[in-house]
């Protein structure tokens, strides 16, 4: 005998041995021809046992090597004769003990019996007489489906899928036979369908779809189909295990359908029937909540995708998930929000191969839903869990080509928490604003400004309280930047009034809004400076839009906070900084004096009021920081912008002779300055301008011909003038006689000093100088009459006594001052009455 042989022969004889043991404990039972009540359930288990044993030899043996057959032999013997003593039983209470005796014989019996031989041993069993009436033919019936399962089961283990389907029909065909079966027959039988089935099933889906196509796929809805229709021939649902199997059968044929449907498209409606009748059943089960059934709540989706169901029936399939998710895990939430890879773990990967997202509005609804569930969920177990399935339904709403959808999924979605009185914290709520943040600039980016404002506007709601201080602003912000560039400035302005009125950058926003309003854009200027977190930068941009959009008076009013921030700035370059805005911003007034519509009323005294506030301040912090020479042609443009708009003032400003005199008092000491501060030699013609421009201060208005005074005569004019302010009163209003007095006398000195000089130009200059000491002289008499101070009036007249020639003529206006004043002293010795 060969080793091989050998090996198969003590294979078996463990098992034979094993048999025998059972056969000589259940021998002395059955030898007295009755049976006690009281050893019949040992019998029975001891015979059940020898049925299995049988089953094992069955399987184990080899049909192409007969050393097995004297072992055959001997259990067909033993098979015989425990038939025998079943026959001859009385009184036997259990019914099932001659079932099994029938099954251990039919096992013995097919153990050693050849192919052609089994036919024979069937129908022997078949014809056998029914010795015991109706409960004999029950038993037979039990023996016969037994027989032919046992065959189906060994034909299937060895490929023989012929064999195993004619023992099936020979199984279905007799639905008589099949209707005696006790409902434990019925559901053995339909387990052995069921694997035969789930075996089939296996081998059609080995992990690629084109294995849905096989005929073994096709097999297998067979043998399910055949193991239903066993199952429902049981209505004792009571029996333990029924509920079990039957679930097991639906799940599986539902499978099959499944991967059956790419030949068969009515097998997807089948398999919907099919897993809505399990589902049913296993929602009023205590494990409904398990992830198996879980994973045929996911397999309902699955099918309903493919047979492309109406969006209705997907979120009810998507609402029964949620519904029986499970909050107290990660796992649980992960399951919902990876809808498109479900988890690595899941059995479902192994069974539906390409489930991809459901439609825009299927996904959003039924998010919500499951945030309703976490949000409603005991012993909020459920809180953790929001945050993921916020994010990953703000996430899928951004990729929804219908926008307005989108957004009102996502406000729902936020509704949803609100109403649940859920704010969330700080770190989901950043991730979430980041998220909302990130679509508008992607939308902004794409110039779709008013999808861009709904994502920036989603950032304000409620739920984001717990930092709101940080980024409600921000988000309304963004928001009326893009109706801006949608040119809805209405629009952009009521989203501002939404934010807190102390922050710098709101009301630059402001600014941009009212580019087109420019009285509200220099408010908005006026407020961002006064605000706390105001940043220079800002200024510096305004300044580009304002000059972009060619407002003036709103540049103007942006250099004017540039250069009263600038005080406030620690910068190594403040002098030349300083400058430079001082130049803008009386070089843009001086444009805007000079525009047919200007109203001078208000520009000329801003103009006077930068020249007097920051120009002349400014040069004298230079002048005392000895830094003047430094900036000698920058104070050369200033003293020249000074007296050439009091010169133009003369001709084209109506009624406003003192901002002229204000001019020329400020253009002198820039000049005295530049003079001074300048390390070339000066132009004798500066002198001219410095006599000019302190006279003309002085008499409160000049008729000036560039580069010189005019005549005498014109000169004389200037102090008529004068006289008459002073005669109507209106000088005694804004300035003090003294004060007036007192300028007059600081205004000869000034002159005389350039005339002892010899610094002009040409003795015709230094004649008119002389002229304007004169003419000072007699505008000096005048307001000592109206101060009657007849004794300064004396030492006037003594000093245009020792003065040039034209004396004459002062002489003469004198006479005429104090010819009509009725108290003037008419001698020297009654100077003090």
């Amino acid at each position: 005998m060969s080793a091989r042989k050998r090996k198969q022969t003590q294979d078996l004889q463990p098992v034979f041995n094993a048999i025998q043991d059972v056969l000589i404990s259940i021998k002395p039972k059955v030898a007295e021809g009755s049976l006690k009540r009281s050893s019949s359930r040992s019998v029975l288990e001891d015979l059940q046992k020898l049925t299995t044993l049988a089953e094992t030899f069955a399987q184990q043996r080899h049909l192409a090597n007969k050393d097995w057959l004297p072992l055959a032999d001997a259990l067909d013997r033993e098979g015989v004769h425990l038939w025998n003593i079943s026959a001859q039983l009385r009184d036997v209470a259990d019914d099932d003990i001659r079932a099994v005796f029938a099954a251990s014989k039919a096992y013995t019996r097919k153990s050693r019996a050849k192919p052609e031989q089994v036919s024979q041993y069937e129908e022997d069993l078949k014809n056998a007489d029914d010795v015991q009436g109706p409960q004999f033919e029950q038993n037979k019936a039990r023996a016969i489906v037994l027989y032919h399962s046992s065959r189906m089961e060994a034909a299937c283990r060895e490929g023989n899928d012929g064999v195993a389907e004619f023992m099936l029909q020979k199984i279905i065909e007799n639905e008589h036979r099949l209707s005696l079966l006790q409902p434990r027959d019925r559901m053995a039988l339909a387990g052995k369908l069921l694997e035969i089935g789930k075996t089939f099933l296996r081998a059609a889906a080995p992990g690629n779809p084109a294995a849905a196509n096989s005929s073994q796929a096709q097999d297998s809805v067979k043998w399910l189909q055949k193991a239903f229709s066993v199952i429902e021939l049981s209505d004792n649902a009571d029996t333990p295990g029924f509920a079990e199997l039957k679930r097991s059968i639906l799940r599986s044929l539902a499978r099959a359908y499944f991967l059956t449907s790419t030949n068969n498209p009515d097998n997807l409606d089948r398999a919907e029937a099919s897993l809505n009748e399990l589902i049913s059943s296993i929602d009023s089960s205590v494990d409904r909540d398990g992830s198996e059934h879980q994973q045929l709540r996911w397999m309902r989706v699955a099918i309903l995708k493919r047979r492309k169901a109406p969006e209705t029936h997907l979120l009810e399939a998507f609402k029964s998930i949620i519904d029986h998710l499970g909050f107290d895990s990660a796992d649980s939430v992960t399951e919902y929000v990876a809808i498109k890879t479900l988890m690595s773990e899941s059995v479902l990967n192994k069974v539906l191969f390409a489930v991809q997202y459901p439609p825009g509005a299927s996904y959003n609804v039924t998010t919500r839903h499951a945030l309703k569930k976490v949000l409603e969920a005991q012993g909020d177990v459920g809180l953790p869990h929001v945050d993921r399935l916020l994010l990953s339904l703000v996430v899928h709403c951004s990729r929804d080509e219908n926008h307005p959808r989108a957004i009102q999924d996502v406000a729902a979605a936020f509704s949803c928490l609100s109403e649940a009185e859920y704010t969330l914290p700080k770190v989901p709520t950043t991730a979430c604003l980041t998220l909302l943040w990130q679509f508008g600039d992607r939308l902004f980016n794409a110039k779709h400004w008013v999808q861009a404002a709904d994502w920036f506007l989603a950032g304000t709601h409620s739920i984001f309280a717990s930092m709101a201080h940080a980024s409600g602003a921000k988000c309304l912000r963004k928001a009326a930047l893009c109706y801006i560039q949608q040119r809805d400035h209405s629009k952009a302005s009521a989203i501002l009034r939404r934010c807190p009125a102390n922050e710098a950058t709101t009301y630059y926003v402001m600014l941009l809004t009212a580019v087109h309003q420019e009285s509200e854009a220099v408010r908005a200027v006026q407020s961002m400076v006064k605000a706390s977190d105001f940043d220079r930068k800002m200024l510096l941009l305004a300044t580009q839009l304002a000059n972009e959009s060619d407002m003036k008076t709103l540049l103007l009013s942006v250099l004017e906070a540039l250069l009263k921030n600038l005080g406030s700035q620690d910068s190594s370059d403040f002098e030349a900084e300083t400058l430079t805005l001082l130049r803008c911003i009386l070089r843009l007034v001086v444009k805007l004096i000079g525009e047919p519509a200007a109203n001078r009323a208000v520009l000329v005294p801003t103009l006077i009021r930068h020249f007097r506030t920051e120009a002349n301040d400014f040069v004298s912090h230079l002048r005392d920081e000895n830094k003047a020479t430094i900036a000698s042609k920058d104070i050369s443009w200033l003293w020249r912008t000074a007296y050439n708009c009091a010169v133009q003032g003369c001709t084209d400003w109506e009624d406003l002779d003192e901002a002229v005199s204000d001019l020329f008092d400020i253009a002198r000491p820039l000049l005295e300055t530049y003079c001074a501060s300048v390390l070339t030699d000066v132009d004798a013609e500066l002198y001219v301008h410095l006599v000019n421009a302190s006279f003309a201060a002085t008499a409160g208005r000049s008729t000036v011909s560039i580069p010189w005074l005019c005549d005498i005569l014109l000169m004389l004019d200037a102090v008529f003038a004068a006289r008459r302010k002073i005669t109507s009163g209106s000088a005694l209003e804004d300035v003090p006689l003294a004060t007036i007095s007192d300028d007059i006398k600081s205004c000869k000195i000034r002159i005389q000093g350039v005339i002892d000089s010899n610094q002009f130009p040409s003795v015709e200059d230094s004649d008119r100088a002389r002229s304007l000491i004169h003419i000072l002289r007699i505008f000096e008499a005048e307001v000592l009459c109206l101060r009657k101070e007849w004794k300064l009036m004396l030492l006037t007249i003594e000093e245009a006594t020792h003065s040039d020639d034209l004396a004459v003529h002062t002489f003469e206006a004198i006479a005429d001052l104090v010819w009509v004043e009725k108290e003037c002293p008419a001698d020297g010795n009654n100077l003090d009455t």
